[in-house]
């Protein structure tokens, strides 16, 4: 068995703003990670992002902990 992982396609923005940018990544986590890693200001430490599911039409917003890679569900 393989333990290699599927890359899917995901839309992603920061909340309350666009355009946004598809991301391969194997998870909606993953994905909102990479896209606060690459796309917040250096003085940020929290970036609160939407992520797209391309495939499903499914969209979830994470809360992305920039100092520890942690990504929450937005309250």
């Amino acid at each position: 068995m393989s333990t290699e992982q599927t890359l899917r396609t995901f839309a992603v923005h920061q909340l309350d703003q666009a355009p946004a940018r598809l991301i391969d990544e194997t998870s909606v986590e993953a994905a909102a990670v990479a896209y606060a890693e690459d796309m917040a200001p250096a003085d940020v430490h929290q970036l609160s992002v939407v992520v797209h599911e391309i495939d499903t039409g499914r969209e979830h917003c994470f809360r992305v902990d920039l100092d520890t890679g942690a990504a929450a569900p937005c309250a």
